[in-house]
């Protein structure tokens, strides 16, 4: 479904050009979930939010199902992120002001016209929350959450829009373990259930181990 050929991702810093990813080649198949895991720096998030379309690589390519999507403009690369892939963080990003509902509708809502009308979010986003666990928090704001539901609202607000490729960036890094735990099964659950693909970031072994395969990045290469 993925394939990442011979990416490379530098910055300038103080005159000089510092390399984060030094030539990554890796493959990603279809309803896999893939854990990422190394030291701090090694590249991870980087490489993430390449994959996802965030930013851009300073060579390679990233072909989804064929296409170069690291070749393509902005325009297009922006469909691409918004229409195929979720997002999860370590820190949820709830917007703090919408309640847990509203939350998981709002990216459905920003793409209103396009894919589908407002009762029909709303009722993917009244699913997801079901599924979750969290269908009585529904009016809820962030504050009135604890962190590992403001996380499941978080899943859920990444599954919305019914992407093939989700992206978790230490999903349970601020959890507790219990919580830890309980918030993995979820994306396992779904995982196996909906066929999605799910390439996930984490410093937590034992959760890797959990995952289909395990890759490990060192100094921005595949070890």
């Amino acid at each position: 479904m993925i394939e990442v050929i011979n990416l490379y991702k530098s910055f300038p810093l103080a005159g000089k050009e510092i390399r984060v990813l030094k030539g990554i080649s890796l493959a990603f198949k279809r309803g896999e979930m893939v854990a990422i895991v190394g030291a701090s720096g090694a590249g991870k998030s980087t490489f993430l939010h390449i994959l996802g379309a965030l930013d851009s690589p300073t060579s390679g390519k990233i072909l989804f199902e064929g296409i170069n999507i690291s070749d393509q403009n902005d325009e297009k690369r922006a469909q691409f992120r918004n229409e195929q892939v979720g997002f999860v963080f370590q820190f949820h990003h709830l917007l703090p002001e919408f309640t847990a509902l509203e939350n998981v509708m709002m990216p459905g809502l920003i793409q209103m016209g396009r894919r589908k009308t407002q009762h029909t979010i709303e009722a993917d986003a009244l699913d997801l929350l079901n599924r979750v666990g969290l269908s009585e928090r529904i009016s809820q704001r962030p504050g009135e959450l604890s962190g590992g539901e403001q996380q499941r609202v978080a899943v859920a607000r990444a599954l919305v829009l019914r992407p093939q490729l989700v992206l978790a960036d230490e999903p349970t890094g601020n959890l507790d373990t219990h919580t830890s735990l309980e918030v993995f099964g979820l994306l396992k659950e779904i995982n196996r259930q909906n066929g999605v693909t799910f390439v996930i970031v984490t410093h937590n072994e034992k959760l890797a181990q959990a995952t289909d395969r395990v890759v490990k990045m060192v100094d921005g290469k595949l070890e």
